[in-house]
């Protein structure tokens, strides 16, 4: 009977994710399988024993469900998680939060966004008293309304070939375009680009924000005419190996598979490389309630399956314990690694969630010209 009335309440769950049920209509089904009656929706929904965990889609889906779903299913009898790959924006889960219609429980976010869901109440508070700090690396990666299982970086990638005479060590080698011509390739986004370019001008990497937005966009201004603008990652690689630019800043997954698919024609450096949180939020009002916060703690808390997930997919664990458990083959293209880590910079997540919606336009009006 137990088993029967936890496959209803399941289906009662999914059929409101879905958008068949209101949020009253699912709260009378509860009722009526004697399991809803005087319970909030968040402890309802921990009843119905499913999360749902978003992501931007690609094997981004796979290594997810694989590497944090399924420990956490397995250690928890009876508890669903779902994958979602359509894509959770900042403006969807606005939607979602506003429209009290919310059907994800944790989303792939960032630093940024994460500060700025949180000063609109959009996102939850994560619970410290159920998620360790102590789980990761450092304070940049356990905030106050996201915490992050997993990292990436922003590198310098450059093609080899066209370097004959040495090849370029630094940001302010990349802006150099009299030593080093060519065409430079850079994201049509201010977020860790500027950051490149203070670094360029010559700021201590230890000391670097604030940002002197002014001055860094007046360097990109001086260097548009030579540079082309990526949207997704996949174009980051296309635009590097056709040559149509000779180095660029991209991720360091991205640059990774190029410097594998050339034989190392392609290079990419770690040093003064944007070090990223991959920040998970907990939409306000998600259905998931304290399930949620427990799934995001399972996330941080155990380094094999982060270690699992580099392997798969090139991301970075964040678990302290987890470098020491990569294989060597994997050390050298692991932003965590300590090596590697040492040669970079965390990117200042709370900086950017309190400055990104402005200075980000006005980058945007330079590079448009």
């Amino acid at each position: 009977m137990q088993s029967f009335q936890q496959d209803c309440v399941a289906l009662a769950f999914e059929k409101f994710r879905r958008g068949e049920v209101s949020r009253r209509g699912l709260m009378a089904g509860l009722a009526a399988l004697g399991v809803g009656a005087g319970l909030s929706p968040g402890e309802a929904a921990a009843q119905g024993r499913q999360l749902v965990m978003v992501n931007w889609g690609g094997i981004a889906n796979e290594g997810f469900g694989r590497f944090y779903g399924e420990p956490f299913m397995a250690a928890n009898q009876g508890v669903r998680v779902v994958q979602d790959s359509t894509g959770p924006s900042a403006g969807r889960i606005r939607s979602m939060v506003e429209s009290g219609r919310v059907t994800w429980d944790l989303c792939d976010s960032s630093a940024s966004s994460s500060q700025l869901l949180g000063r609109q109440n959009l996102a939850t508070r994560i619970d410290y008293n159920i998620v360790n700090r102590n789980d990761v690396i450092g304070p940049g990666f356990a905030l106050e309304f996201g915490a992050a299982p997993y990292s990436f970086s922003s590198v310098l990638a450059y093609d080899s070939a066209r370097f004959p005479n040495g090849a370029p060590q630094n940001w302010a080698d990349f802006f150099d375009l009299r030593r080093f011509p060519g065409t430079r390739l850079l994201r049509r986004d201010a977020l860790a680009t500027l950051d490149a370019v203070q670094m360029a001008l010559g700021k201590d990497p230890r000391n670097l924000y604030p940002l002197d937005v002014r001055a860094c966009l007046a360097r990109i201004r001086e260097v548009r005419r030579n540079a082309v603008f990526w949207n997704s990652g996949s174009e980051s690689e296309q635009f590097l190996r056709t040559g149509e630019a000779v180095m660029g800043q991209i991720w360091h997954t991205r640059a990774n598979v190029l410097q594998r698919e050339t034989n190392g024609r392609i290079k990419f450096i770690w040093n003064q490389g944007l070090l990223q949180a991959g920040i998970f939020v907990i939409p306000r009002g998600n259905q998931g309630g304290e399930l949620a916060q427990r799934l995001l703690a399972s996330m941080l808390s155990r380094p094999e399956p982060q270690v699992g997930l580099l392997q798969f997919l090139g991301n970075g664990p964040t678990n302290p314990r987890a470098a020491a458990q990569v294989p060597a083959e994997f050390r050298a293209v692991n932003p965590t690694d300590p090596e590697n880590e040492r040669q970079q910079v965390v990117l200042n997540g709370v900086w950017w969630g309190e400055n990104y919606q402005q200075v980000n336009q006005d980058f945007l009006d330079v590079v448009t010209g």
